[in-house]
């Protein structure tokens, strides 16, 4: 770091202060007094160089130091960058941060503007070369300890499973749960239910009649109760959880890890050859429906047609073939698909018919001068509601972080007792990795509100990426179509009850409009 301008005859130091959770802090003389106290004294200690404390108040109390969502530390990096402060003094290091990558982000920016920094305790003092190499093995070791305690978890989860152990959660169907010994334990009832469903499977024509013979019975999915007496599953079988269930190993005893197989501790309730009569029909089944699909012609509205009455998607698939050769094309209800026709009012569409409809619908925007307007208001509608829902998203999302990252700090601490100190560590790691998932869709959600942020497109936009499509339509390929048109539509809602279509354009997709980029190979 570069210290302060020597020419400068007053050094004006910013004290900011951190407490990770809220309590203690109603007390008259608090955490953030005792930090700020600390931080006063050292730079009365450095009056003859000219430093004076600046009046204004840099508090965090009850935010996590794991990342830089901090309303005061906002408010003193924006002081900083208006040329405000020219020190910043803090208790410790990690009152400032604890990540790494967000203490080499904040120290660049201090860097950048001639900011030093300086922790009270620990005696580090950005001004001299010895203090930013201190500062940096510091916070070296602390990201090495952190991710330390990841791999130990890991090494130890992948052990635990080698012994056959049962790492907990949710117990599938046909077992129930110790409390206690935290071991799986079989429930005769369920047992037999699971092996009825095997036998079941061999039975029917494959998954979706498993599904309707389950349905008939009044089969559910295991319902399980929480701690807190909260009621989970119970719920209707679907296709992929019918598929899981008959590829469970856990079913013969056994508990795998990643591609390796361990005896678990646990009994068996389906013998091997029931098992692996099952998987020898869902590995023809599979062949079969390979068949089926390879070459097939794609849908053109594949991946935005969905059916309101199901709020599912509608995929597209052909059938016939033999005879006179001819297939026919449908997009068919994902709930239909999942759990049998007689679930949705209209489990399928003519592609052809439906596609054709679609294409009119656009191509009429150009010759109806009200219905082009009424679309430009709803183009814009659409705009300012993705933008609220994000905004909505990204607060929820920026709240869970701040209590993550607070639960992280409470399990941060060894507990000095060895049996509770590997619960602490899983707990930890769960954790640490929850966090990385929502920084990553904060991040998407950031980018999304950067992009919709754009203008909404304007009648010309609309009209002029519609004509292009036009030029080109009958000399592309179904797959050609489908890629320019998903760039001009971001869904369409079929609603079966009166058998109307809702044509949802993309703002995003209209203001880059290029029709040329059907043509280009997709990798």
């Amino acid at each position: 770091m570069i210290a302060p301008n020597k020419e400068q005859s007053t050094v004006r130091c910013a004290i900011y202060t951190r407490k990770s959770t809220s309590e203690g802090l109603e007390q008259e003389f608090n955490t953030l007094d005792a930090q700020r106290e600390a931080g006063s004294a050292y730079i009365a200690s450095q009056r003859q160089e000219g430093w004076v404390e600046v009046e204004t108040r840099y508090d965090d109390g009850g935010f996590s130091g794991s990342n830089i969502d901090r309303p005061a530390l906002t408010r003193l990096m924006e002081d900083i960058k208006a040329g405000k402060i020219d020190c910043v003094v803090v208790y410790k290091v990690d009152r400032l941060s604890r990540s790494l990558m967000d203490f080499a982000l904040i120290m660049k920016t201090f860097d950048d503007l001639k900011v030093s920094f300086v922790s009270v305790t620990q005696q580090f003092n950005t001004t001299s070369s010895m203090g930013r190499l201190t500062l940096n093995i510091l916070f070296s070791f602390a990201q090495f300890e952190r991710e330390i305690i990841s791999e130990r978890t890991r090494d130890k989860m992948a052990a635990a499973r080698r012994k056959g152990k049962y790492l907990g959660g949710r117990p599938i169907l046909g077992y129930d749960l110790d409390r206690e010994t935290k071991k799986l334990f079989v429930n005769e009832s369920e047992a037999e239910r699971v092996r009825q469903i095997f036998e079941l499977y061999l039975e029917s024509e494959g998954l979706i009649g498993t599904i309707e013979g389950m349905r008939v019975r009044g089969w559910r999915t295991k319902l399980w109760i929480t701690k807190s007496g909260k009621s989970i599953g119970g719920g209707p079988i679907y296709k992929n959880t019918l598929h899981t269930l008959l590829t469970n190993r856990m079913y013969l005893g056994k508990v795998t890890y990643h591609d390796e197989v361990h005896e678990g501790e646990h009994e068996a309730i389906v013998d091997e050859e029931l098992f692996q009569s099952v998987q020898k029909k869902l590995r023809a089944n599979r062949i079969n429906i390979g068949d089926r699909v390879h070459g097939r012609t794609q849908g053109v509205l594949a991946g935005l047609l969905r059916c309101v009455a199901c709020n599912s998607a509608m995929t597209h698939t052909t059938s016939g073939g033999s005879g006179n050769g001819k297939r026919y094309r449908y997009y068919v209800c994902g709930k239909a698909t999942r759990s049998g026709h007689k679930t949705c009012p209209r489990p399928s569409l003519p592609a052809e018919q439906v596609e054709q409809f679609i294409v009119s619908q656009l191509q009429s925007l150009t010759i109806d001068e009200d219905l082009l307007n009424q679309t430009c208001l709803k183009v814009r509608k659409t705009v300012r509601d993705k933008g609220e829902r994000l905004e909505n998203e990204l607060a929820a999302l920026t709240l869970t972080l701040q209590n993550t990252e607070r639960a992280i700090e409470a399990y941060a601490t060894p507990t000095g007792d060895d049996k509770r100190e590997p619960k602490r560590l899983d707990t930890l790691a769960s954790l640490n990795e929850q966090v990385a998932r929502d920084l990553r869709r904060r991040t998407e959600l950031q980018q999304e509100l950067n992009g919709i942020h754009t203008a909404a497109p304007d009648r010309y936009t609309i009209m002029s990426a519609i004509k292009d499509m036009q030029s080109l339509w009958e000399h592309l390929t179904n797959g050609e179509r489908g890629r320019l048109i998903s760039k001009l539509i971001e869904r369409i809602e079929h609603d079966p009850s009166d058998s109307t279509f809702a044509i949802t354009l993309s703002p995003t997709g209209l203001n880059s409009f290029n029709a040329a980029d059907a043509k280009k190979d997709q990798l």
